[in-house]
């Protein structure tokens, strides 16, 4: 295990409407905001998402266990913002229920907002951290 410190920066309060894009509009406050590592909460909404639930088996590479939510959910997640080159990298695990049915997994595809759906990033400064390529997992890891 590998650690580094940091400090909480600014601090940014999303809201998102009925059938905003949620990880589009995340990438764009960070690129506009220039936020280059930061913590982010999500709570709200959302339907029409793609999340990974899982790898088919325990090996590497991984092959993803995809879902797709056609409807809308009850959202909770909290992922982490870090950069590969000139890209931010949105790490976002949640959880999505909907009556009696709940799902964990990561993100990782589209996704819109039902109805409401509101967020927090809290931008991490002092670190020098980045996300790069593993040639095992096949995934763009944090880097310290």
């Amino acid at each position: 295990m590998k650690y580094k410190t940091a400090r909480i920066g600014r601090v940014f309060v999303l809201q998102f409407d009925d059938g905003d894009p949620v990880l589009e509009h995340i990438i764009d406050i960070v690129k506009k905001e220039d936020i280059k590592a930061g913590i982010l909460y999500l709570v709200g909404g959302i339907k029409k998402a793609d999340i990974v639930v899982g790898p088919e088996r325990d090996e590497l590479p991984p092959e993803p266990v995809w879902r797709r939510l056609t409807e809308s959910h009850e959202t909770l997640g909290i992922g982490t913002i870090f950069w590969h080159k000139d890209e931010p990298i949105i790490h976002l695990h949640g959880a999505y229920g909907k009556k009696d049915s709940t799902r964990v997994g990561c993100l990782r595809g589209s996704a819109d907002t039902f109805i409401i759906l509101e967020g927090i990033i809290l931008e991490l400064d002092g670190i020098d951290a980045s996300r790069e390529p593993d040639p095992v997992s096949g995934f763009k890891l944090l880097s310290l």
